[in-house]
Parts: C-alpha cells; sequence; structure tokens
C-alpha cells in the first residue's frame, strides 16, 4: 500500500520544504519528495500532516538497551532484540547498532555470532544496523562502568576472531588508541569496513592527534569516559577540536555534558561532524529504580543512571529528546539537530545511501514529529509501525 503524506514540513537534506509532500511507493521507498501541486495522484493511505514535520527516522549507533533489556544476554537474545525493535519506534528511532560487551572472548564471539544470524530476521519495528563492539581493548583509567576485569590490551588474535563470528555485522569498534598494539587492530578493523572509535581512552593530545589523522575516523560518546581538556595538555577533546574529520558521538541528555560545553563541541565541528546518541541501559523507558544491567546494579533517579559509588553508568535518554535538548537548549536550528540523530549517524557508518535522509529511492524510514520533537508517527520501510496521529 502507497501512503501519501500531505502538507506537511519535509526535512531534506538541502533544505527545508513547507506545505509538501512526502508519497512512499508500496516496496517501501519514497517515491516523491516535493510541492503539492506536483505530487501524483494516488488511491491508497493519504495524511494530513498540517503543523507537523516529516523527518527521517533517527539512528542510535550507542545503545546498550532499553525499556527492560539489554543486550548481550545469551539467554534473551532473540526476545530482547524484538521488544527493543517494537518499543524504540515510540522514540522515532528507526535504526539502531546494539552496543555490546561481555566478560571475556569465548562469551563475545558466542554473541557476536547469535547477532549475526538474528539480524537477518525482521523483528518488526526499528531495524538492527549491526553490532558495536564496545570494548574489550579500553582503559582501565578511563573504563566508566565497566567491570575492570572485562577490559584487555589489544590482540590481533582475538580482533580475528571477532570479526569472522561477526560475518560483517560489526560496524563500529570503540578502542583506546594508547593501549599496545591499538594501531594494528585499528588497522585490520578498518581494512574490513568497521568504523574505530576512540574511547575509554586516556590518551593524550599527540597519542589522539595521531590515532585520529590514522584508523580513527569517529569518537565514543565525546567528553565521556576521556582524559579532558586543559590548556596545556588538550588532551582526546582537544584533539578532536583541531580533526577536520572525524566524527564525535555526543549524549545530549545535559547530564553526562553540560550544555555550553555541547555548544563548544557544535561552534567547533558544525552540524556535519556531530552523531547524537544515548548510551542507554535496560532502565531507559522505565521509572525510577533500581535495576541489573549485564555487569552491575544500577540505579535511576531524576533520569540519572548511576552505579553505587556514583559514577555515571550509561543514560536513560530517548533520542528524540536528545535532538530536542540540542535544539532548545544549545540552540541549535531544529533541521541541524534531527541532521545529528539521523544522516551524520547514517553516514558515519556508511548506511547514508538507504537511510538517514528524505529523498526519492531511500528507504522510507521517517517519523513525524512537532516543534517539540514529540513523536506522533514512525515508519520502517515504508510501513507504519507506530502512530499516535
Amino acid at each position: 500500500m502507497s501512503i501519501c503524506m500531505n502538507y506537511a514540513t519535509v526535512f531534506t537534506p538541502e533544505e527545508i520544504l513547507t506545505d509538501s509532500a512526502v508519497i512512499i511507493s508500496d516496496d517501501g521507498h519514497i517515491e516523491y519528495v516535493g510541492p503539492m501541486e506536483s505530487a501524483p495522484h494516488t488511491e491508497d493511505l493519504t495524511l494530513d500532516l498540517r503543523g507537523r514535520m516529516v523527518i527521517p527516522g533517527l539512528i542510535d549507533v550507542h545503545v546498550h538497551g532499553g525499556f527492560g533489556v539489554g543486550f548481550g544476554n545469551p539467554d534473551t537474545l532473540e526476545s530482547d532484540l524484538a521488544t527493543y525493535s517494537q518499543r524504540v519506534v515510540e522514540n522515532g528511532v528507526t535504526g539502531f547498532l546494539t552496543s555490546i560487551a561481555t566478560p571475556d572472548a569465548p562469551s563475545l564471539i558466542n554473541v557476536i555470532t547469535a547477532y549475526a544470524q538474528l539480524f537477518k530476521k525482521d523483528f518488526g519495528g526499528a531495524v538492527p544496523l549491526g553490532i558495536h563492539l564496545e570494548g574489550p581493548f579500553l582503559s582501565r583509567e578511563k573504563k566508566g562502568a565497566f567491570h575492570p576485569e572485562w577490559l584487555r590490551d589489544p590482540d590481533l588474535e582475538q580482533a580475528r576472531a571477532f570479526l569472522e563470528a561477526g560475518d560483517g555485522w560489526i560496524r563500529q569498534m570503540t578502542l583506546a588508541p594508547e593501549l599496545p598494539h591499538a594501531d594494528e587492530v585499528a588497522a585490520l578493523f578498518r581494512q574490513q569496513g568497521v568504523v574505530v572509535a576512540a574511547g575509554h581512552t586516556n590518551a593524550d593530545y599527540e597519542t589522539a592527534q595521531r590515532a585520529l589523522r590514522s584508523n580513527f575516523t569517529h569518537v565514543t560518546h565525546t567528553f565521556n569516559a576521556q582524559r579532558g581538556f586543559h590548556h596545556r595538555q588538550p588532551g582526546v577533546f582537544g584533539a578532536v577540536l583541531t580533526s577536520d574529520e572525524v566524527t564525535a558521538e555526543l549524549i545530549a541528555d545535559t547530564i553526562h555534558v553540560h550544555p555550553g560545553a555541547m555548544k563548544t563541541l557544535y561552534r567547533c565541528l558544525g552540524d556535519d561532524r556531530i552523531v547524537l546518541i544515548t548510551d542507554a541501559i535496560l532502565g531507559a523507558g522505565l521509572p525510577d529504580g533500581v535495576y541489573e544491567s549485564v555487569e552491575f546494579m544500577v540505579t535511576i533517579k531524576d533520569g540519572v543512571v548511576t552505579l553505587e559509588d556514583g559514577t555515571l553508568a550509561g543514560s536513560s535518554a530517548r533520542l528524540n529528546h536528545c535532538v530536542r535538548n540540542m535544539h532548545q537548549t544549545v540552540g541549535v536550528p531544529l533541521h541541524q539537530a534531527v541532521k545529528m540523530a539521523s544522516l551524520n549517524p547514517a553516514r558515519a557508518m556508511g548506511f547514508a545511501d538507504r537511510i538517514g535522509s528524505i529523498a526519492p529511492g531511500k528507504e522510507a524510514n521517517l517519523a513525524v514529529i512537532d516543534d517539540e520533537v514529540n513523536i506522533y508517527l514512525t515508519l520502517v520501510k515504508g510501513q507504519i509501525i507506530y502512530n499516535r496521529l
């Protein structure tokens, strides 16, 4: 069934179209984007979207779960994926990477292997786009909420085993560039088409800068779990600011990063290279309380997720709220904030040829919002998955 979305404001990569139409063909692709008067006629479903905006579906490339499920539990992988896929569309998300970590290499290989098979299925909601390995090659000094016993120095043999198990589904690898053999492991992942991200790193400015000029093209949750900025020791953040090409993740929940720091990143990187993420854990979307994650018990109170010792342990953020924060709190124009959660992650991870923007021929992964970035409709591959119009 084709769908015609009429009288909408439409965010395309090039411009904001007002009083325009988006027509979705019955094969789930965008057929037409443009003025109402030029839109081809369709006899199928027609939606009047006056006062609403049609945006590309949001893409979360760094998330550990939500709605009571966490990624990586070997006993419930399939049911957890299904639950998350069907619920996260409420936030306008149409695609995501499963961010995973496990205690040791054998268990991680088993989880990767299982996901590589599961991703071939249709879960009836947002699409799992692949795997983000957040570790195990991370700095113990900047471990964040990771258990230190789960972390180890980069190992080429293990890296090859991860890639073989992934069968092409590993899309991103977070790695601390200062660790021994990090360069060799990063080169291997890069050769296999995996995006290598600097993260959970205690690297100094010079080490980080060399990495970002080499095989590291992305930065995991900028500011968080990395050496901070000082005017005589610029650290990882200084290397990000002086890079001309790196893309940088940002948890824009205003808890992990102060709005002033968010604005600094925006002014230096612009709207093309910031990638909004949630880094959400299983308690995201649930009431305040105590929840058991893969590694620890975590407490959620007033939106803040912490371990027993007060360490931030991921987030309870929703990606559409991160977009709203960038717009309303940081002052980024709304269409640019949307881009940071749609086209930018698609480009960073190599999906932009088919998703991440509204253009003829692209998959019809779309969301309908108001100016508060509330979600009214979410479509995945042309199918209405969430509807509260």
